[in-house]
C-alpha cells in the first residue's frame, strides 16, 4: 500500500503548486457548501481544468461538500454535485448524513469520503460509514496514535483511513464550534468562521466593570483557546506502517509559499528521504505559523500545545517573489534588491541564491530594486519562490 499525500487548494493556482511539489491528490471547494466561504474557491471551469491537470499526472481531486445544509439547500447542493461529477471528480468529501444519503442515491459512481466534521473517533463509526457505502473516513484530530492504529487495524481492507498531518487545529471538537456564530454572526459550520478562538481575551468580574484580568494557566493546564498548529512529521513513518491510507494537510486559506514548503517536506518524508529534525523545523518555520505541536497524537494535550503569551503568527522568512507556470517570470511580492543573498525554493529543494547585479523586468527594464508592481525575468524553474531570511521569532 502506498500512502497518499493529500494537499489543500483554495484556488486553481494553489492546485498547480501542490502538483508541482508532489501531492498525490488535492482537495478543493466551490463557492457553496465547502466550509471555506472566504477561500478563493473554484469555479466549475477551474475545477474542470484542475481535475484534467491532476488526472494527466495520475493524481486525484476531491471536492468538499462538507457543510451542514438546511432543508431548502439540498436541491442546489445536488445540482452542484452532479456538475462536479460530470467533469470527473474522484470523490466527494461529506459530513452531513442527509447529503451522504442523497449523493449515494443520485450519484453512486462517485466515491464518498467522510469529513473530519463528522467527528469519527471509533472503529464502530468507521465501519458504519463503510456499510453505508463510504470508501474513506477522515479520522477526528482528537485521536491519539494508538487509537488511530486500532481503528486502522479494525477497518483494514474495508474502508480507507485519512489523518490530518499538518496545519491549523480548531479549538472545538473537529470543527463543530459555535464561538464565531455567537461573537460575530459568522457561522463556522457554514464556512464563515472568523477564527475568533485566536483572539486575545480577558476576564471581567461583574462587580468590577472595566477591570480586565488576563487569562492565564495554572499547573493543571491552560484555559484559553490559542492552540498551536499541528506538525506530525515525527509520525509519518508510524502512520504509514499501521496502514493509514492518506495523510492530509490543512490549509485551503493558505498561500503558495505554505503549499510549497509543507507539501515539499511531507513528500520527502513519504519518499523515505532522510531529513534531520533540525532541517524539517528550519523549513516549516520559514512559513507563517502559530508554533507547532503534536496535538492529541501523543495521547493528551498539555500546556506545551498552547501559546499563552503571544498568539500571533510568526515566520523566519519573507516571501519576495514567486514564479508560476510562465517560464522564468517572477511576480514581485515585496521589495527585492540586486546582488542580495536569498533562499530559493523549488520543487527540487531549498538552496541559497544570489540575485543578479542588475534586475531585469519582463519589459526589459534594468533595476537595482524591484517592487510589487514589477515582474522579473530570471532563469530559474517554474513554481519557484525567492524569500529573505529574517530574525523573527519562531515557536516550535
Amino acid at each position: 500500500m502506498t500512502t497518499e499525500l493529500l494537499a489543500p487548494a483554495g484556488t486553481l493556482n494553489n492546485l498547480k503548486w501542490a502538483v508541482a511539489y508532489g501531492a498525490d491528490a488535492v482537495y478543493f471547494g466551490l463557492p457553496s457548501f465547502s466550509l471555506r466561504s472566504y477561500a478563493g474557491n473554484f469555479t466549475l471551469e477551474d475545477a474542470k481544468e484542475g481535475l484534467e491537470l491532476l488526472h494527466s499526472h495520475d493524481k486525484k481531486g476531491y471536492a468538499t461538500l462538507n457543510c451542514y445544509p438546511f432543508t431548502h439547500e439540498y436541491s442546489e447542493l445536488l445540482a452542484l454535485a452532479k456538475n462536479i461529477a460530470d467533469i470527473g471528480v474522484d470523490a466527494f468529501i461529506v459530513a452531513d448524513m442527509g447529503v451522504f444519503k442523497m449523493l449515494r442515491a443520485e450519484i453512486p459512481e462517485v466515491d464518498i469520503h467522510v469529513s473530519t466534521q463528522a467527528n469519527t473517533i471509533s472503529s464502530q463509526s468507521a465501519l458504519f460509514y463503510h456499510d453505508l457505502g463510504a470508501t474513506r473516513v477522515n479520522l477526528a484530530r482528537e485521536l491519539s496514535f494508538d487509537q488511530i492504529k486500532k481503528i486502522t487495524e479494525d477497518t483494514l481492507e474495508k474502508i480507507e483511513t485519512e489523518v490530518f498531518i499538518h496545519g491549523a487545529v480548531c479549538f472545538s471538537h473537529s470543527g463543530r464550534c459555535a464561538i464565531s456564530d455567537w461573537l460575530t454572526g459568522r457561522r463556522g459550520n457554514r464556512g464563515e468562521c472568523t477564527q475568533s478562538c485566536r483572539w486575545g481575551y480577558y476576564v471581567t468580574e461583574e462587580k468590577r466593570p472595566g477591570t480586565y484580568i488576563p487569562v492565564s494557566e495554572d499547573e493543571r493546564g491552560t484555559y484559553i483557546f490559542n492552540s498551536k498548529d499541528l506538525a506530525l512529521y515525527d509520525y509519518v513513518d508510524r502512520l504509514v506502517e499501521v496502514g493509514v491510507n492518506s495523510i492530509k494537510i490543512e490549509g485551503r486559506m493558505k498561500n503558495n509559499h505554505y503549499i510549497a514548503s509543507v507539501v515539499g517536506v511531507y513528500r520527502d518524508l513519504l519518499d523515505n528521504k532522510i531529513l534531520p529534525t533540525e532541517e524539517i523545523v528550519h523549513k516549516l518555520t520559514r512559513i507563517t505559523h502559530r508554533g507547532y505541536c503534536e496535538g492529541f497524537m501523543k495521547g493528551s494535550i498539555g500546556p506545551e500545545d498552547y501559546e499563552t503569551k503571544d498568539g500571533c503568527y510568526h515566520a523566519t522568512s519573507v516571501i519576495l517573489a514567486e514564479s508560476g507556470e510562465n517560464d522564468c517570470e517572477f511576480v514581485v511580492k515585496n521589495s527585492i534588491f540586486a546582488d542580495e543573498e536569498l533562499e530559493l525554493v523549488t520543487p527540487s529543494g531549498v538552496t541559497k541564491y544570489k540575485m543578479p547585479e542588475k534586475l531585469l523586468t519582463t519589459k526589459g527594464k534594468e533595476l537595482s530594486r524591484a517592487e510589487n508592481t514589477d515582474t522579473l525575468k530570471l532563469e530559474l524553474p517554474n513554481f519557484s519562490i525567492l524569500r529573505r531570511v529574517t530574525a523573527q521569532k519562531s515557536i516550535i
